[in-house]
């Protein structure tokens, strides 16, 4: 248990000056985007922030990926807009409660090792669009509304403003660490130009324009639902997307992040730990959540590595509710739009871009079509499954095309067909037309050293083939079949009849005298 433990407790060893820094930076980067996404879903700002809080600190304590920050994400909020609209708020934290069971379970089922499924021009596409929807969702605060509330762009001296103070914090985020990395160049960003803007007195957009933040802590709470069939059936829907989707940027968040620490996380720990997070925020009155990539990308410039700087994140949220939100509102949306740019050019792979001509025409329509559905629909789940079967029907395609057959007739007067390739049920017609039933001589032999029978669909085929011959009064032989694929023919001897040669087993004299 010990040897459990202490290396547990050594992730918050890391560097706690760093830790704690970096954990502040993020938790400021959180408040904007929790409070729009919480609008975004015709929910509290309050209850935004209160879901952040919870599911920050418990995936940051249990998680499989430190310095990971999760939060109430966008991917999810988009999902759940129509249920809150329809049904109420109740019915949606009794969905976030069923989300969170759903993903302990594919944690527990070990189901989150099919990430590694995942192709990179996929990954490439994900990042890249998420890229986007983080550099779009600044876009916003570029607007204003009127008494009637429509919205509208800033023009004239606020733009400017809004603009100048930007840049400036874009500069101090580039600059600032040539000269020290005393202190995270986000935080030091958002404290010069939030001086420069209350005590100089400029008047652009704060955090208070968006939504007051004060309030209390989130408080146990049991979805007002009634226990029926029917609110089964009108939640389990939201609740297996908003499970898939949070899921999905998590785990490809996790990959990036082992990509650029150079460590590997636990994708399986990491869904039971969103599962928890989330079965908690519905019962304490909360929106789901998953992992933030752009506030994890802050955290991570900050030099936040450890499980300490995701708690830091998670209390000063807590802090910010409770006692300082007076001074939060006051924040200039200017300098987290900065920080959020920078964070924009930092989690685009600019790399992509660069071997764009080198790669394969497949993959680069691959990665475009998963940069445009990730960012015009914003459902990540969908955009990665459609990047997933576009890719796998493109292996399939190539790999079909490989299917060859080299012929000749020995001595004895049978016919060989020597296949390679794989036998799948992309090649099964060019593997059919390979073969000349019609002027074959009595007895062939089909060798299946360099190839392998892979699925129902061959052996669907070999069926055809050998009743083909059958038809004509000859006999086919199979040699050299790998032990899985006669497993798998085993497996079928009710549909398929076939006349499997035998091959000599060898064996080498002293194999298994040990020394």
């Amino acid at each position: 248990m010990s040897f459990q433990v202490i290396p547990y407790f050594a992730q918050y060893k890391t560097n706690a000056k760093n830790e704690v820094l970096a954990g502040l930076t993020t938790a400021l980067a959180l408040v904007p985007e929790v409070v729009a996404f919480a609008l975004l879903a015709h929910i509290s700002p309050l209850v935004g922030i209160g879901s952040a809080f919870i599911i920050c600190l418990i995936t940051s304590l249990l998680g499989g990926r430190p310095g990971m920050i999760s939060g109430a994400a966008g991917s999810v909020a988009v999902v759940i807009v129509s249920l809150v609209v329809q049904q109420g708020v109740e019915y949606l934290f009794a969905a976030v409660v069923l989300m969170g069971l759903i993903q302990i379970v594919i944690g527990l089922l070990r189901l989150g090792k099919f990430i590694r499924l995942v192709p990179q021009p996929v990954v490439y596409g994900f990042v890249n669009g998420l890229a986007l929807i983080i550099f779009m969702a600044q876009l916003e605060q570029f607007k204003v509304h009127d008494a009637a509330g429509a919205a509208h762009w800033l023009a004239g001296a606020p733009l400017l403003l809004m603009a100048g103070l930007v840049a400036l914090t874009m500069a101090i985020v580039v600059l600032l660490p040539r000269l020290t990395k005393a202190v995270p160049a986000s935080l030091v960003a958002i404290v010069v130009v939030s001086a420069l803007v209350i005590v100089g007195g400029l008047k652009t957009k704060s955090v208070g324009d968006i939504a007051s933040i004060a309030g209390g802590l989130p408080t146990f709470h049991i979805p007002q639902v009634p226990l029926a069939w029917h609110t089964l059936a009108v939640v389990l829907p939201y609740a297996i997307i908003m499970a898939l989707v949070g899921l999905t940027e998590s785990l490809l968040t996790l990959t990036v992040v082992d990509e650029m620490t150079d460590t590997r996380g636990r994708g399986n720990k990491d869904c039971v730990a969103q599962g928890l997070a989330n079965v908690t925020s519905g019962l304490f009155g909360g929106m789901g959540g998953c992992a933030m990539i752009g506030q994890t990308m802050v955290n991570l410039e900050s030099r936040g590595r450890g499980r300490l700087s995701g708690v830091v994140a998670a209390l000063a949220l807590a802090l910010f509710v409770v006692a300082g939100s007076g001074l939060i509102e006051r924040l200039p949306l200017a300098a987290l739009v900065g920080v959020m740019f920078m964070v924009v050019i930092g989690t685009f792979e600019w790399a992509s871009l660069r071997i764009l001509r080198r790669m394969p025409l497949t993959d680069v329509l691959v990665m475009l079509l998963v940069t445009l559905v990730t960012a015009v629909s914003q459902n990540l789940a969908l955009a990665v499954l459609l990047g997933v079967v576009v890719s796998a029907l493109a292996f399939a395609w190539e790999n079909a095309k490989r299917i060859r057959a080299r012929k000749h007739v020995d001595e004895a007067g049978v016919r060989h067909y020597e296949i390679f390739g794989p036998l799948f049920f992309g090649s099964v017609q060019a593997f059919g037309e390979k073969f000349d039933v019609q002027n074959d001589p009595a007895e062939v032999i089909i060798d299946f050293r360099e190839s392998r029978v892979a699925d129902m669909s061959a052996i669907e085929a070999l069926n055809k083939l050998t009743e083909r011959y059958q038809r004509m009064g000859k006999t086919v032989h199979l040699r050299h079949l790998s032990p899985d694929c006669r497993r798998l023919l085993s497996k079928a001897d009710s549909i398929i009849d076939v006349n499997i040669m035998e091959d000599p087993l060898y064996l080498v004299s002293g194999a298994n005298v040990r020394y």
